[in-house]
């Protein structure tokens, strides 16, 4: 999970660098990058099919080598066009990767201890994003941004050494499910396609309506097909269990905002205070401290307050900072800035880390490859959603008030926290007890 996040936000951050070097545009960099998250969402739901064909542990070493391989393809690419393909061979690798790690985990723990689990495998979520766009500016600068995807290889090493304390599993062994892969493939992955088309800013929107209706298309064909066939590839018995409800319904409410925030705010910086990129990036590093710096507390907040509480707070602290966004401007104070962008980062962190798990809470072993299946690719779909909200809402504000468009965008998104929020104040006030009443060690 480190690695992909990290590779992820430092290109982010080196991709003027890339493009230069490439002979490119800045803009040009949108479609590496949004070829790989397409690819990643169209080849999750393959994850729970792999796992049972040839177990976890071969499936896990399997990711991380094509992830790994993928990676020193992308550091030699000559041209852009070689730098898609290779992002798209490292987007096969990373839909198996993440998901099938954390299955393998899921599988070897206690009920009782799924909250310590979870909180752990949260950490490399918080860290990579923090030093990504400080890794990707200082490589890009001082030396080449090759290093951002050769950074991988020692880190895949030590995974596959890692490779061999997994226990070997293998599970009963069902057919693929050609029709509900390809359907359900084509609606996650022109749903990813559609939000990336809209975060890249100027544009043409018809394409993404395009993909849009191509998703829903293809997505009902997969929820029928899914419903009715006799071995689906992924079963949805999930949904019926309230837990994982929610934490896939509010919790991609919670999701899209502030990945949409975090969208935003490099642009507010830029765009909107005139700063220069480095400056904005040193700026943005509060957001994710402030994810960092909370972590430790997360896990006894859970415990001691219960999923119910730590969700509404978490629901109403991010909707509250991401709406005081909206009152900065050019001459604010750096401090002020810092704490505001800190504040909401720590209620961030504490509701990804409530919510993912809670939506293992109810779910049985004999689910549990599907569950997980089902999560990752409804949390991909969530992360594109962010940025195709943020420069939604962007647009929209701007067109009704080129003034204070950013503004305006940032009290938009922080109100569609209202929703978690509520569906929060709904829940049961012992919900997720059988996870919270381990003793706190």
């Amino acid at each position: 999970m480190f690695m992909e996040l990290l590779d992820g936000t430092a290109l982010t951050t080196a991709g003027p660098r890339v493009a230069s070097a490439l002979g490119v545009t800045s803009s040009a960099m949108a479609v590496p990058i949004s070829a790989y998250l397409v690819t990643v969402a169209a080849f999750i739901p393959l994850g729970g099919w792999v796992v049972d064909r040839i177990g976890g542990r071969r499936t896990f070493a399997l990711a991380v080598a094509v992830f790994t391989a993928a990676s020193v393809l992308c550091a030699v690419a000559p041209t852009l066009s070689a730098l898609i393909a290779a992002r798209i061979v490292q987007g096969v690798g990373g839909a198996l990767m993440v998901p099938v790690g954390r299955l393998v985990v899921l599988r070897g723990i206690r009920r009782e201890e799924v909250i310590r689990a979870v909180a752990f495998l949260t950490w490399p979520a918080l860290v990579a994003p923090l030093l990504g766009p400080v890794v990707g500016g200082m490589l890009a600068t001082y030396t080449s941004w090759r290093w951002i995807f050769l950074l991988n290889v020692p880190l895949g090493l030590i995974a596959l050494c890692c490779v061999r304390t997994i226990p070997p599993d293998t599970g009963p062994r069902r057919p693929l499910d050609v029709r509900g892969w390809w359907s359900s493939a084509i609606s996650l992955g022109c749903l990813t396609a559609a939000a990336a088309i809209f975060a890249i800013p100027g544009s043409d929107p018809v394409p993404a309506v395009f993909c849009l209706f191509a998703a829903v298309a293809a997505g009902v064909i997969a929820i029928r097909r899914l419903l009715t066939a006799e071995a689906p590839l992924l079963r949805l018995d999930a949904l019926q269990i309230k837990t994982f409800r929610l934490a896939h319904a509010g919790g991609s409410v919670f999701r899209i905002a502030v990945n949409a925030v975090a969208f935003l705010v490099p642009l507010l910086f830029v765009d909107g205070f005139g700063w220069t990129p480095a400056h904005a990036g040193a700026a943005l590093v509060a957001l994710f401290a402030g994810n960092l710096g909370v972590k430790p507390a997360t896990t006894p907040l859970l415990r001691r307050l219960g999923f119910r509480t730590v969700i509404l707070g978490s629901a109403l602290g991010a909707g509250i900072t991401i709406s005081l966004l909206a009152t900065l401007h050019a001459d604010s104070p750096i401090v002020l800035i810092v704490v505001l962008l800190a504040a909401s980062g720590a209620f961030r962190s504490i509701g990804f880390t409530a919510y993912n798990t809670i939506a293992f809470a109810d779910i049985d072993a004999a689910i549990l490859a599907d569950a997980n299946t089902l999560s990752s690719a409804l949390q991909q779909v969530a992360v594109g959603l962010g940025a195709a909200t943020g420069a939604l809402a962007l647009r929209l504000t701007l067109a009704a008030n080129a003034h204070d468009g950013y503004r305006m965008a940032f009290v938009l998104i922080g109100a569609t926290l209202a929703v978690p929020a509520v569906e929060a104040v709904l829940l049961p006030e012992g919900v997720g007890g059988n996870l919270t009443a381990a003793r706190i060690r």
